[in-house]
């Protein structure tokens, strides 16, 4: 019996000493307000005000962190992300790509809010030069509600940003167990916490209350392997979005242009389709040395080059799979480099 207990204790040992424990992961979160932080005077009303509580309350509400990571929170800004803004933007990717150049930090996790974290998310994706996990997460509920879907976001945002395996994802987000690029996520319901969709290329993977499981990498160029870089930058060319209808105004074209615009993206009917006055009011714009990109107000679908509109006689880019908010972030990022329409639309097709 002792001769078996002490062959027993020593496979143990040897066990022990070949499979050591994983390293803890050291993660910051940075807060940029939303939903996720607003505030609300009861627990069961539709209304409430975003950017409410501080970074600290919302640790505060996931004790269970500590069981994934050691976890350290930043207030960058407490907005409603309605009130996103270029400034916050070079203020929170200048902060990202500090955090990720330190061998301190492993994964970074932004909460944000949902009106526009489709925007953050691909900007991020195309400027942050790291391939450790940046992940955005938000919420559908202010942190006062009942049955508040935040925490358990943060949970899970906060197991994708410790796991190696979410590295070289690119930008990921993490909301209602859903694991999204953030190239091909989308906003899809004004209230519904199952809001966020992926139309065109589906979902990252999932993360069931910490545990993850991948099903495929984004394929378009980002983050480490992107060209784009916001050193030196203080200020983003101006690119506003056009939203085409029935019997649109073409002046509002013109009038863009004419208040410093510097590029335009016709969120189009269709495939990227516009008006005769439209398409009249774009010729000005080019001519006038704008940058026009096509895109589409329909939900999902490519709007493919020189298909209905003729985009090489126009001058104008074709977005292919990118909605008009998101060709307006790549659109703003190419025109720091170049203004040439033919350059500009290799990279859409590369990002």
């Amino acid at each position: 019996m002792k001769l078996r207990t002490l062959l027993t204790a020593a496979v143990l040992t040897t066990v022990a000493m070949a499979a050591p424990a994983q390293a803890e992961k050291n993660i910051t979160i940075l807060a940029t307000g939303g939903t996720i932080a607003g505030s609300a005077e009861t627990q069961t009303q539709a209304g409430y005000t975003s950017g409410q509580v501080g970074v600290e309350t919302l640790l505060a509400a996931v004790p269970q962190l500590e069981e994934l990571a050691n976890v350290s929170g930043e207030q960058v800004a407490n907005v409603g992300s309605q009130d996103m803004s270029d400034e916050i933007w070079l203020k929170l990717s200048a902060r990202i790509n500090e955090l990720a150049d330190s061998d301190k930090v492993d994964g970074i996790v932004i909460t944000h809010g949902t009106d526009t974290i489709e925007e953050t998310a691909y900007f991020l994706n195309l400027v942050i030069d790291s391939d450790k996990p940046v992940v955005l997460t938000a919420a559908m509920r202010p942190s006062t509600a009942l049955s508040a879907d935040g925490p358990l976001n943060i949970f899970n945002a906060v197991a994708v940003a410790a796991d190696d395996n979410a590295a070289g994802r690119g930008v990921l987000v993490v909301a209602n167990d859903d694991i999204h690029g953030g190239r091909a996520l989308t906003k899809t319901n004004t209230t519904d916490v199952q809001t966020f969709r992926s139309p065109e290329r589906g979902l990252i993977g999932t993360s069931l209350y910490g545990e993850n499981t991948y099903f495929r990498t984004p394929y378009r160029l980002h983050t480490s392997n992107s060209q784009f870089s916001l050193q030196g930058v203080t200020e983003l060319p101006r690119v506003d979005v056009m939203y085409m209808n029935a019997s649109f105004s073409a002046d509002l074209i013109d009038s863009a242009v004419a208040n410093g615009a510097k590029g335009l993206v016709i969120a189009g009917v269709g495939n990227g389709n516009m008006t005769a006055d439209a398409q009249a009011a774009v010729s000005r714009a080019v001519e006038g040395g704008a940058v026009v990109v096509r895109s589409s107000r329909v939900p999902s679908g490519v709007t493919g080059r020189n298909v209905e509109a003729n985009d090489d006689e126009l001058g104008t880019v074709a977005s292919g799979e990118l909605n008009p908010a998101k060709a307006r972030i790549l659109l703003k990022l190419a025109l720091l480099s170049t203004s040439d329409a033919t350059e500009i639309q290799a990279l859409f097709d590369k990002y």
